[in-house]
């Protein structure tokens, strides 16, 4: 893609969090088109669990626009430092990993990145290749480089030393490490969370004791999950995992508030910043349904990650489901058997929708229950045995349930 400087640089800005030094990267950009190379690009992650999630992609599309823009991106697993514990950013340290753990999840994360990046312009590489080979002598040098002082300016660092939490001295080796890859790939930009921004900045410092020319580093945004208020993180029960189903991804898509769709335009959709800005102009002028908007963007991503047939098909699924409210000839019928009476309430926490029969009556009040076409808002509302009932929960969930009375215990 032809793209002078500047324009380049809005581009890659967009949806950014820092660009650190300031100018920095328009002015590597056009010092990369006046040499005519493409710009060494690091994003690195630790194979710390085997699938990844929409969050991870964050840095993967902004990786990918540098690649459209004609640069290579160097993919660096970090198999050595997964196996050492990078700091949690929390209260504790990370327990390290085994090696054949790493391996496994790192082989995940191969077949995983390409359906986002480029694979003709992209390295994939291991930092065991070169910190494996490092001599206890130049560890202590690289140790040499940064002070203790220096170190405990990261936030978390600072917080478990107030508070008297221990840190182990591997923990100070881990941002050294990160930094000294950029060191080995010779990086020019290097991609991270705004959770990384340390990090990323020691091997600016790393880069410069070293006599290279320092990276610019470039943050991104956490990505919230689905609850709009916490990261996307598999632990919270809040993520979109790559390896859904076409459908359980465009479902779990439209599930999102119109404000957190926004936001994940911004950060996941391909759209370009002045695409994005007409698209919202016209949502917040009643031009257009935000929910169209949401829609496409659900296809967008489902497309992306299983291809277009399979989007378009999640889309017409959701439609037919969920708009218009047919049934799917799939849908397999479950038996249930239920202590008298029968209530809408008990069945919604059979089907697991909901912990308790007070929550799903909570949410009968609400209207988020469907009974066939009609919207049911008597919680205390009781079926019959027998019939077949189709019922629809909120946005995801819908069932074909047969139901029957539990024989009492007392003769």
């Amino acid at each position: 893609m032809e793209m002078d400087g500047e324009s380049a640089g809005a581009q890659l800005a967009f949806g950014s969090s820092d660009i650190l030094p300031e100018g920095a990267l328009n002015e590597a950009l056009q010092r990369a088109a006046q040499e005519g190379r493409a710009l060494r690009v690091k994003l690195g992650m630790d194979p710390t669990a085997p699938d990844l999630h929409l969050g991870h992609t964050v840095l993967l599309h902004k990786a990918r626009q540098f690649q459209d823009l004609g640069h290579q991106v160097l993919f660096l697993i970090g198999d050595f430092t997964a196996r050492i514990g990078d700091p949690t950013g929390k209260s504790s340290t990370r327990l390290p990993l085994s090696a054949e753990a790493v391996q496994a999840n790192a082989e995940t994360y191969r077949q995983q990145i390409f359906r986002i990046l480029d694979p003709a312009r992209t390295e994939v590489v291991f930092n065991s290749h070169w910190l494996d080979r490092l001599r206890p002598q130049e560890l202590i040098q690289l140790a040499a480089r940064y002070t203790v002082a220096r170190m405990l300016e990261r936030d978390d660092f600072s917080k478990r030393y107030h508070a008297q939490q221990p840190i182990a001295v591997h923990e100070f080796l881990y941002p050294l490490l990160q930094g000294y890859d950029s060191v080995a790939l010779r990086a020019d930009v290097e991609l991270g969370g705004t959770d990384q921004r340390f990090n990323l900045l020691v091997g600016r410092e790393l880069q410069k004791e070293y006599g290279q020319r320092p990276q610019v580093v470039l943050t991104m945004p956490i990505l919230e999950g689905l609850d709009g208020v916490q990261k996307m993180s598999k632990s919270l029960g809040n993520t979109i995992a790559l390896e859904d189903t076409p459908e359980e991804m465009f479902g779990k898509l439209m599930s999102i508030s119109d404000t957190l769709m926004w936001r994940y335009y911004a950060l996941l959709s391909a759209k370009s910043q002045p695409e994005q800005v007409a698209l919202r102009q016209k949502a917040e002028a009643g031009e257009i349904n935000p929910r169209d908007c949401k829609l496409d963007l659900a296809q967008e991503l489902v497309t992306r990650f299983h291809g277009s047939s399979a989007g378009v098909r999640a889309r017409e699924t959701f439609l037919a489901q969920f708009q218009r409210r047919e049934r799917p000839d799939d849908l397999a019928l479950q038996t249930l058997r239920l202590p008298p009476p029968l209530t809408l309430a008990k069945t919604l926490q059979a089907l697991g929708w909901v912990r308790s029969s007070s929550e799903g009556m909570r949410k009968i009040r609400e209207g988020a229950v469907h009974l066939g076409e009609t919207r049911i808002e008597d919680p205390s509302l009781a079926l019959e045995p027998g019939p077949e009932y189709f019922l629809q929960f909120g946005k995801r969930h819908v069932a074909r349930v047969c139901l029957l009375a539990q024989e009492s215990d007392h003769g």
